[in-house]
């Protein structure tokens, strides 16, 4: 598979684009204003200490305190990649672990999303180029992506060799780390052995709700997270990223330095692949599939829904095989609809329904195929009685949509409107209310256009009733800025 990563860089943000074959993946997004603190590690203070809920909730300078909870104290922060066995789960009240008042070195493991505030864990990972470093663990994982055992025993063996000499720790050895050199592996445990001694120190002599350290600015995260063995090129737009990014890698990882280029040409980086098409295609509910069935997506608080549909697909040989084949077209699309929305949480996908058992099955297994390039660890359920398939998938920061759109604030997210009849029939159960409870010479009705305009044309007999049953004339007065179902009843 050709992969390429395309950076384009702008004062107030920094985009990342991630293509393989030419056909956009994911899209990573980091503004000025509001750069993601996933991976940071702070002083925190514990404001609550929430038994009930075996959680505490931690004041770490964040505009939100942030959450904690019991298994993120007692369980070690995993890695999507780790391959290791846990350790056994201790279980203890969180009155045991924490007191209010106390200080604790916490790590955010997600980013505050709508009004909840970050997930912290106090089982710190600092990541590297081959290895993530967890110093309050003993234990090696290798990650499930590295199939070879031979690779795996030697990734393990170097590792287990060196972690008590370079300060101890557990460590998970990353997907990149395949085929890396002794030298290089040992090369990033002193690296990360020193970063979390000057980390131990900056938080020895920092206050509470302080910074202690920070991860890398997203274009240096994407050279550490994204670039893999098939990435032919990162393209960067802008000058001083490119020469931070080739600073980074001639120290870090020197085999990318070669795969850096700075993108001069006139059309702007993200056309070449139509990557700003795509991302204004992700954010709309329909996504439409090549065969001429859709999916839907509705994205809410409590979960995402994807419907599937066959739309102009008809088939060929009869309505099972049309549906199947749709099902299976389907599976892809869901899995690079994921990535690209960066979707996460509880997840249903609506199916069409089958009635072959086996077809049930070979949909659940493409789909499982799928999303294995996804980046983010998923758990697939059955084909339920209703033909639902629940998953979930880990979320750690915000989906595309909830960082490029807001609500609208016509229909305040809620997608619908009321009709103008509807709004029409409300403003004569408000005048008639106004009328027995108020006296006055006339009533004067603020509206919106459409619904004046109804009011006079269509339910022009309706008023005339109501102004001969209240014995009051009522008079009209459009509002410009009054939203279809915004309207006052004013009292003269």
């Amino acid at each position: 598979m050709n992969g390429e990563i395309l950076i384009n860089v702008t004062p107030q943000e920094t985009r990342v684009a991630l293509v393989e074959n030419g056909v956009l993946q994911e899209v990573f997004v980091e503004r000025a204003r509001r750069r993601g603190i996933v991976g940071n590690l702070y002083q925190g203070r514990v404001c609550r200490v929430l038994p009930g809920m075996e959680a505490a909730f931690v004041d770490a300078g964040l505009a939100r305190t942030a959450f904690l909870h019991v298994s993120d104290i007692a369980v070690a922060a995993s890695d999507p990649e780790a391959g290791g066995e846990a350790p056994p789960r201790r279980v203890e009240s969180i009155a045991h672990l924490l007191r209010e008042g106390q200080e604790v070195l916490v790590q955010v493991t997600k980013d505050p999303i709508g009004s909840k505030g970050a997930r912290l864990t106090s089982h710190i990972s600092i990541p590297s180029r081959y290895l993530v470093f967890m110093p309050e663990m003993t234990n090696v994982g290798i990650s499930q992506r590295i199939e070879d055992e031979t690779e795996r025993t030697r990734l393990r063996d170097l590792v287990l060799q060196w972690s008590d000499r370079e300060g101890g720790g557990g460590y998970i050895v990353r997907t990149a780390a395949e085929g890396a050199s002794a030298d290089a592996l040992r090369a990033d445990m002193r690296f990360l052995q020193k970063l979390w001694d000057s980390i131990v120190e900056r938080g020895k002599a920092a206050p509470a709700g302080t910074l202690v350290h920070e991860d890398l600015p997203l274009a240096l995260r994407s050279l550490r997270d994204l670039v893999g063995g098939d990435t032919e090129r990162i393209r960067i737009d802008s000058r001083e990223t490119y020469q931070r990014a080739h600073q980074f890698a001639v120290a870090f990882i020197p085999e990318v330095v070669e795969r850096i280029e700075y993108y001069t040409g006139e059309r702007p980086l993200f056309d070449l692949y139509s990557v700003e098409d795509e991302i204004q295609r992700a954010l709309e509910r329909k996504v439409q599939l090549k065969s001429g069935g859709y999916l839907i997506i509705d994205q809410t608080e409590a979960l995402t829904t994807f419907d599937v549909n066959t739309g102009g697909y008809v088939g060929h040989t009869n309505l099972e095989e049309t549906i199947f084949k749709t099902n299976l077209e389907a599976t892809q699309a869901i899995a690079r609809q994921l990535r690209l929305r960066n979707l996460g949480g509880i997840i249903i996908l609506d199916f069409i329904d089958m009635s072959d058992d086996g077809h049930k099955e070979q949909v659940l297994r493409a789909l499982e195929a799928s999303l294995e390039r996804s980046g983010a660890k998923c758990n697939i359920g059955a084909v339920s009685p209703l033909g639902l398939v629940e998953m979930t998938r880990k979320r750690t920061r915000e989906s595309l949509e909830q960082i490029l759109c807001e609500a609208c604030p016509t229909c305040t997210g809620k997608g619908r409107m009321k009709t103008a009849e509807t709004v029409c029939y409300e403003v004569f159960r408000e005048i008639l209310r106004a009328a027995r409870q108020f006296e006055a010479r006339q009533f004067l009705v603020l509206a919106a256009q459409e619904v004046v305009d109804l009011l006079l044309d269509e339910e022009a007999t309706s008023l005339a009733e109501l102004e001969a049953f209240i014995g009051k004339p009522i008079k009209f007065q459009v509002e410009q800025l009054y939203t279809q179902e915004q309207f006052d009843v004013v009292l003269m």
